[in-house]
C-alpha cells in the first residue's frame, strides 16, 4: 500500500478512536448500580436489568473496537497494515473503507466467522 493510503487510513483510524474515546460510553457509569429506592416493582428491575445489559453489550462492543483499531495503528506503524493475517494478501480497499481495522481478507474473513458460528452451536 502507498504512503498516501496509509496516511489516509492512519487519520480514519485515529479519528475513530478519539471518537470513541470522546463519546463517553466507556466511562459512563450511572448504569452500574440499582437504587432500591428507584425500582418499587419487579417491571421497573426488569427494565432497568435489561436497559444495563444494552448499556454493558454498546460499552464491550466500542471497547472491542477500540482494541482492534490499536491493532491497526499498530499494523501501520510495522509495515504490515493491509494485508491479510493469515495469506498475507492485500485486504481490498473497499473492505478497509469500511472497516478500517480489517485483518483479514473478506475471504478468511467469513472462514473465521463460519468457524465462530459452528463453534458457538456445539457449545
Amino acid at each position: 500500500m502507498d504512503k498516501e493510503k496509509l496516511e489516509y487510513f492512519k487519520a480514519k483510524l485515529l479519528q475513530m478512536k478519539s471518537e470513541i474515546l470522546n463519546s463517553g460510553i466507556l466511562s459512563k457509569r450511572d448504569d452500574l448500580h440499582i437504587s432500591s429506592d428507584d425500582l418499587p416493582d419487579e417491571a421497573d428491575i426488569a427494565q432497568n436489568v435489561i436497559e444495563q445489559e444494552i448499556s454493558f453489550n454498546m460499552r464491550d462492543r466500542e471497547l472491542n473496537k477500540l482494541r482492534h483499531i490499536e491493532f491497526a495503528l499498530q499494523r501501520i506503524n510495522e509495515g504490515s497494515y493491509g494485508h491479510c493475517e493469515d495469506c498475507d494478501e492485500p485486504i481490498a480497499h473497499k473492505r478497509l473503507e469500511n472497516q478500517p481495522w480489517a485483518e483479514y481478507c473478506i475471504a478468511h474473513a467469513e472462514e473465521r466467522e463460519r468457524s465462530d458460528h459452528r463453534f458457538k452451536r456445539v457449545s
